[in-house]
């Protein structure tokens, strides 16, 4: 349980911006929810294909000048433009805000379209979380689409994830790709009416975003036919071949037809992915992961005591400069309980699990996504592809047990070569896991200073920002010499709504094992 901890009540604008906060929840209707998870960007507008001046007429999102660490710069120099794409493609493209390929991409998409040696083949990509896995995959499906075959309840392609909050988010992104090519999205999951599915084959569907058991449930039915299916996506394939999944996944390859395409992306590749390439068909290996964790991304620790997690959490709150924030914990009991502690402190922070019902998970998910809650607690559901880029702080309140967990959880900050901070509090019983982690994973995991360079999480515009990010790595390797010895939970300055209290910057003290304490 996490233990009590007692502060003066917020002030009264925070618990109007809380009270207002839940009636927004509550009251968010279904439909709404949809329309903008489907419309992420701007609705299509009437661009003639053969303009030569295409491009000035497009609804292209404001640039970002944020400075983009090496994982997503390009290798080859290829453009999009020169990929042999449809013009109808290359324009949601642009209009999604790809300016140039990352190099997962570059590698993927011409060997997906173009195969090898000639020979149509099966991909297996690995690249680091945040880099443009999605988009290495849904350009070339999208490019195989044939528009023209307005067939019912026979998908051209299959897009398999691990979960709901996954599925909505990139059936969202499939749909802003291809909405000039006038393609069908259909996504279909768990936790939802299975006569609204299918009553949606009944219509033309191009591309079935899914999660397994929905799937599987629709083709023992019937409903989905894959006859026609010519693509298959296993994203996050790793997940998708555990013993989670695995089964399911064998019955679902039952329903497609042999003379299909299969791809697996994934930032991990266990043993339960290698023993799957066996059924792969001339199988192409890309792998980019020659380092496991992004660049962007600065990772802390802090060593606490269990009783103390919370007053620590609430002094980063106050200290670091957070865009949002993900905060996880071991299991839905202690996520519930932290996110009510942060929310009396007088934060902004939702809570989402696994039991949650499915039409409450996705009004949080929603709000998170749009920037309407600032932090947001959560188990390992949240692991999985989710791409919010506005995140630039990770904490796991609650140490995870494996190195493959830590890796996809700090993943989500730092997204597509951006800045992010992970911050770990660490009781005794996690010493070992800790060096464990580091080890398999190749990384460094440091003690927190007192001070955390806001340079090394908090976005400037490209031309000052890779000047001043080696320096704050300069700064913090000479920090973390020190901190080595003592360590505080302190940051930058206050970018939160806090109570009106003075916080009390934490003691700070050395435990016989060598790891900095605080509080």
């Amino acid at each position: 349980m996490i233990p009590e901890f007692k502060m003066a009540a917020s002030s009264s604008s925070s618990e109007h911006q809380q009270k207002s906060s839940r009636q927004h929840l509550e009251h968010l209707s279904k439909a709404s929810l949809m329309e903008a998870f489907q419309k992420p960007l701007t609705t299509a507008t009437a661009v003639d294909v053969a303009d030569p001046n295409w491009k000035s007429a497009l609804q292209e999102p404001t640039k970002d000048l944020r400075a983009k660490t090496e994982d997503v710069k390009q290798l080859l120099d290829v453009q999009f433009d020169q990929m042999g794409l449809k013009r109808e493609l290359q324009m949601g493209i642009f209009e999604m805000g790809f300016e140039s390929p990352s190099p997962i991409q570059e590698r993927a998409i011409p060997k997906i379209l173009e195969g090898h040696n000639g020979q149509m083949c099966d991909v297996m990509a690995r690249a680091k979380n945040g880099t443009g896995k999605t988009g290495a995959f849904l350009i070339p499906l999208l490019q195989k689409i044939d528009t023209q075959d307005q067939t019912t309840g026979h998908p051209q392609a299959l897009v398999i994830v691990p979960t709901r909050e996954l599925a909505l988010q990139t059936s969202a992104i499939c749909m802003a790709l291809g909405k000039h090519m006038k393609v069908q999205v259909m996504v279909s999951t768990g936790g939802t009416d299975l006569k609204d599915d299918i009553m949606r084959l009944q219509q033309t569907v191009h591309v079935v975003v899914a999660t397994p058991g929905r799937i599987l449930d629709l083709m023992e039915k019937n409903v989905a036919v894959m006859d026609r299916c010519k693509m298959l996506v296993l994203d996050e394939a790793d997940k998708l071949l555990s013993q989670d999944f695995g089964q399911l996944l064998d019955r679902i390859l039952v329903h497609l037809p042999k003379e299909r395409q299969l791809l697996l992306f994934s930032a991990t590749f266990p043993q339960s992915v290698d023993a799957f390439k066996s059924r792969l068909n001339n199988p192409q290996i890309i792998n980019l992961m020659n380092e496991l964790t992004l660049k962007g991304i600065t990772e802390f620790y802090a060593y606490v005591q269990e009783k103390q997690k919370v007053h620590c959490l609430n002094t980063l709150f106050a200290k670091l400069n957070i865009n949002q924030s993900i905060i996880f914990c071991n299991s839905s009991q202690r996520a519930v309980l932290l996110s009510r502690k942060i929310t009396e402190l007088g934060y902004s922070c939702y809570c989402i699990h696994s039991r949650m019902p499915q039409e409450i998970r996705n009004r949080i998910f929603h709000d998170f996504r749009t920037g309407t809650v600032r932090n947001l607690v959560c188990t390992d559901l949240f692991t999985r592809g989710i791409d919010v880029q506005a995140v630039n702080v990770v904490i796991n309140f609650d140490f995870p047990r494996m190195a493959e967990t830590y890796l996809h959880r700090i993943g989500r900050s730092g997204r597509f070569g951006h800045l992010g901070v992970a911050i770990n509090l660490i009781t005794n019983d996690d010493r070992d896991t800790l060096h464990k982690i580091e080890t398999e994973l190749g990384t460094e995991i440091k003690p927190i200073p007192k001070e955390v360079d806001k340079r090394l999480y908090v976005a400037e515009s490209q031309q000052d920002l890779e000047e001043s990010f080696i320096k704050a790595i300069a700064t913090n390797k000479m920090a973390g010499a020190s901190a080595s010895a003592t360590s505080g939970c302190g940051a930058s300055s206050n970018n939160q709504q806090q109570t009106s209290d003075q916080l009390v910057h934490p003691l700070q003290r050395t435990t016989p094992s060598g790891l900095p304490e605080v509080c």
